[in-house]
């Protein structure tokens, strides 16, 4: 068996560990609505980080830019498969830690996710599926559109939802109130 290939079986591993341990975590399979939806885009819904894809999917495609760009500073002589493997593991191991109660009650606490209860475990395991889609455009198309692209994609989200990936990590860190009255629509 090839390197590469062991590698890919070793990130397929990372995802089947990621799924028995939100499962042993009590987490629910599905979105408690009985369907698998490939889209929801209300934010502020019992339904949210529940489906496949929705407004923060954006934010786990711009993870596997991140990830793609730190494997290949840190880890330029490892083979692709070896580097997207790691980000699979990193990825993996904030899924997990965002669905602990520790962090669902900072996101209640201080980001606009009122009334967040965690991901299903089909929605961590599409995110994961997400910064794989991240990492891998990320390998074949040139750093500046990377760059350009993240770029869009926090624009976008933060017009239609007044969220991105940047002010969920400035929230989580460290929360601005004011940010918090302009998220709530103040």
């Amino acid at each position: 068996m090839s390197a590469n290939r062991r590698w890919i079986l070793a990130a397929l591993a990372v995802a089947l560990a990621v799924f028995v341990i939100l499962l042993a975590m009590g987490r629910p399979p599905l979105c408690a609505c009985g369907t698998v939806k490939l889209w929801h885009g209300v934010v502020q819904s019992a339904e949210n980080s529940q489906h496949l894809a929705d407004w923060y999917s954006f934010s786990h495609v711009i993870h596997g830019f991140l990830f793609y760009g730190l494997g290949w500073l840190v880890l330029r002589r490892a083979s692709l498969a070896a580097r997207l493997t790691l980000a699979m593991v990193i990825e993996g191991a904030w899924e997990i830690l965002e669905n602990t109660p520790m962090i669902i009650n900072r996101y209640r606490e201080v980001t606009m996710a009122w009334g967040y209860a965690g991901d299903s475990i089909v929605n961590s395991i599409a995110d994961l599926g997400w910064m794989v889609v991240g990492f891998l455009v990320a390998s074949r198309v040139r750093p500046r559109w990377i760059v350009l692209t993240a770029i869009a994609f926090e624009l976008l989200t933060l017009t239609m939802i007044r969220d991105n990936l940047t002010l969920n990590v400035v929230m989580l860190v460290a929360p601005i109130e004011s940010i918090a009255d302009w998220q709530a629509g103040g």
